[in-house]
């Protein structure tokens, strides 16, 4: 089945490059209890470890440093993530409303209400391409 204006949105692609696997990867595993238990041993390691610190501030500075790092490089890759999925459910949306519009419109000879509900549709459909 060839695909339609509406599927063409978002362009098949072969595969996922590199960084898209790479990103699968993290949100699978950033998605889980293990990461969590992981943070908070740091959180452990990082509380027991002001006796080795020369100051507070430095201590202190450590944990900011490296939390603020780790957050946006998360905040990217999990938006990223969010990015390509809600690309592949805005396709399989627009596909299923080309169908039904084929549908209705096959069926729309014997009801000229159906005509005008098959209109409104693809009009919707089209917001979304204007937008």
């Amino acid at each position: 089945m060839d695909r339609s204006d509406a599927a063409h949105d978002r362009p098949k692609a072969e595969g996922r490059n590199p960084f898209e696997k790479f990103v699968e990867a993290i949100n699978q595993r950033v998605s889980r209890a293990p990461f969590f238990v992981l943070i908070l041993a740091a959180l452990a390691l990082w509380a027991v470890s002001y006796p080795l610190w020369s100051s507070t501030t430095k201590w202190e500075l450590a944990l900011h440093t490296g939390s603020a790092v780790l957050s946006l490089l998360l905040l990217v890759l999990l938006e990223n993530s969010g990015r390509r999925t809600e690309e592949a459910a805005q396709e399989k949306l627009n596909v299923i409303a080309e169908a039904l519009s084929d549908l209705m419109e096959s069926r729309a000879q014997d009801d000229p209400d159906l005509t005008e509900a098959v209109e409104r549709l693809r009009e919707a459909v089209g917001l979304e391409e204007r937008h």
